[in-house]
């Protein structure tokens, strides 16, 4: 494909290009940007619909594009529609929770269009000093490695040593410490932060990847000619492309950085150091991204996954389903729905569809009470229950039920919010082991379990803690590595 024909695409079909066409583009990008900030990257679409309400209402306008048929609908209706209308253009996503609600959040189009609009800003240091630097040491670094020859490589080590070794002498002797400048220092750290927001939209990307894939494997498994082998050939034949690429090794290879605890701490003591220095040199930075990168990173890294066990849960339901001959029908019936509704939803339309039921429906219900005239029989007790030899005191039973543990989930909430106070993160196992270890057996580890979600956390499969608990019996389970993060 030639340049010319690459440029052409994007320009037809890039939802950013559409984006920046729209007429009232810049009360969009204003909305956008007032709803889903660094605190709130996601919302409901209850929340989503009232702000749209708010915001049109305020100025007093529609963000749709209105025909003869809608121009007189009620403002609730206009901004239900322009949701739907963003998101079917590729300017939103959303996706359902466990309990049902559906989430919209900005997808990586619109995210790396307003970062575009950001840098296109006149700022009030253009940094070509810094900037010449950057590229001339990232020159350099990649002269470095890709260059096999290890004499040449050493000559390089040779010489940075005595660069090193030259500046300790000369700091040892009195000379003053070289430090950056302000007009050095500020267009370092803009384009720094702007990197971090790059790299925050570079795991949409792959996000949106998964859940494409995903969508292909439901489109696929429409088709009757196509056999349950012939679909999972596709889906790891796709993700191996996705994981091989470098866009997916890049992904795989951060979160592994991401999820490494001694790193996040150098992360968190470095930007915290970088913003106090900024403070006592009177720096005014109102750009607080880079503080909680690691956060923002750490979200969007655990939707790619969520999004990667979505597309896995439907393999599984696929390698599951049952083909016996007295179901042959009722499943090509059901495959030739979804096959009409896949059409349909490439048409980006909703169409009037209903279903019309013939019949009554007839409801039965086992267990529910008859309603009748006639009275209920009696229970004639013949025999005289013989009383108990033992007193109740002496009962194990009701020994057992007065002496169980009782776990206070509060407690453990606390435990774990009171490390996470000192330190941006910790493991569970850590928190266990500060607290005294477990005292109540596995009904405490579950409750440890159950309060976790509370918090921001992770698991790390690659690494296993064995966590005692029962210490009289020397019982312990191994775990995988719970990562809680602030």
């Amino acid at each position: 494909m030639t340049e010319k024909s690459k440029i052409s695409k994007i320009l037809d079909d890039s939802p950013s290009v559409e984006l920046l066409r729209l007429r009232n583009k810049a009360l969009i990008f204003e909305f956008f940007i007032l709803t889903f900030t660094k605190e709130r990257t996601n919302i409901s679409f209850e929340n989503l619909l009232q702000c749209l309400v708010d915001f049109t209402s305020h100025h007093k306008i529609s963000l749709e594009e209105e025909t003869e048929k809608t121009i007189f609908d009620p403002m609730e209706i206009k901004s239900k529609n322009t949701i739907r209308d963003w998101t079917n253009k590729g300017f939103l996503t959303n996706y359902r929770v466990e309990n049902g609600d559906v989430y919209y959040e900005l997808s990586p189009h619109t995210n790396k269009t307003i970062n575009w609009l950001h840098s296109l800003e006149k700022k009030e240091f253009v940094g070509a000093e810094s900037k010449f630097k950057d590229i001339f040491n990232k020159l350099k670094e990649l002269v470095e490695f890709t260059n096999e020859d290890k004499e040449k490589r050493i000559e390089i080590l040779e010489d940075k040593k005595l660069q090193i070794e030259q500046e300790i002498q000369q700091l040892k002797i009195g000379e003053d410490v070289k430090v950056f400048e302000e007009h050095e220092i500020i267009p370092r750290f803009q384009q720094l932060t702007f990197s971090a927001k790059e790299l925050l939209s570079d795991f949409s990307e792959v996000e949106e990847n998964f859940k494409s894939i995903t969508k292909e494997i439901y489109q696929k498994h429409t088709d009757v000619d196509l056999t349950k082998s012939d679909i999972l050939n596709f889906t790891f034949d796709a993700i191996d492309d996705l994981k091989e690429s470098h866009q997916g090794k890049s992904f795989y290879a951060f979160w592994r950085f991401l999820t490494d605890i001694s790193l996040q701490e150098e992360w968190s003591d470095l930007t915290n150091e970088l913003y106090r220095t900024l403070n006592e040199k009177g720096i005014n930075i109102n750009d607080t991204f880079l503080k909680g990168m690691k956060n923002y990173l750490h979200v969007s890294g655990k939707k790619v996954y969520q999004a990667n066990d979505k597309m896995a849960e439907k393999m599984s339901r696929i390698i599951r389903e049952n083909s016996h001959s007295d179901k042959e029908l009722a499943n090509k019936v059901i495959q030739e729905i979804k096959s009409h509704l896949t059409e349909i939803s490439k048409t980006k339309k909703i169409p009037k569809i209903s279903i019309e039921v013939e019949t009554d429906a007839i409801i039965n219900i086992p267990f529910e009470k008859i309603l009748t005239f006639e009275p209920k029989e009696d229970v004639v007790y013949e025999s005289k229950p013989k009383l108990a030899e033992n007193e109740i005191s002496q009962s194990t039973q009701l020994s057992k039920i007065f002496n169980q543990n009782i776990i206070d989930k509060k407690i453990l909430r606390n435990r774990i919010k009171d490390i996470l106070n000192k330190k941006s993160q910790t493991t569970l196992y850590e928190v266990i082991k500060q607290s005294g270890g477990i005292e109540k057996g596995l009904p405490e580890l579950f409750g440890y379990f159950g309060v976790v979600k509370d918090f921001t956390h992770t698991f790390n499969t690659d690494k296993l803690q064995e966590i005692v608990f029962d210490k009289t019996k020397n019982k312990s389970i191994k775990i995988p590595e719970v990562i809680l993060i602030r």
